[in-house]
């Protein structure tokens, strides 16, 4: 099966403070089946600033795909989802929360944020390249994303 995905590479942003997950992350999609780019960012003010195109990311194409960490420095991680589902420019961007959080509260909140997916972080290294690679699978490979 050939899909557009097949020809334009899939953008992902990733918005984590943990290099050790930042890590994982890049390795499990090094192998991916699909062409994707992954731009890294470190805390909530600039993921904002990269999605508005701001400053030192000016110059940077708007995601297909977030992965958005709950617990993040300055501005948490559900600070920025409620913004950029607030934003008409901004919210058909699919969200996964990927976060270590299991906490119901947290779980509710975020799908009342309109997160598209709420994912744990697990612990084991096999477990978390799985998951990551699930991601892959279902939102490169099934699911129609928008403008594309």
């Amino acid at each position: 099966m050939t899909t557009m995905s097949n020809f334009f590479p899939i953008k992902i942003l990733l918005v984590d403070d943990n290099p050790g997950d930042v890590r994982l992350v890049i390795e499990a999609l090094k192998d991916c089946k699909i062409y994707n780019t992954l731009d890294t960012v470190e805390d909530g003010p600039d993921a904002l600033a990269y999605l508005h195109k701001e400053g030192k990311y000016a110059n940077r194409t708007t995601p297909d795909l977030i992965l958005l960490d709950l617990d993040l420095p300055t501005l948490s991680g559900k600070e920025v989802l409620e913004q950029v589902k607030a934003d008409k420019r901004l919210r058909l961007i699919p969200i996964i929360v990927l976060t270590v959080s299991q906490s119901e509260q947290d779980i509710f909140r975020a799908y009342d944020l309109q997160a598209n997916a709420y994912v744990n972080k697990p612990i084991d290294l096999d477990q978390f390249i799985t998951v990551i690679r699930s991601i892959e699978n279902f939102w490169f490979t099934i699911v129609k994303l928008p403008g594309r």
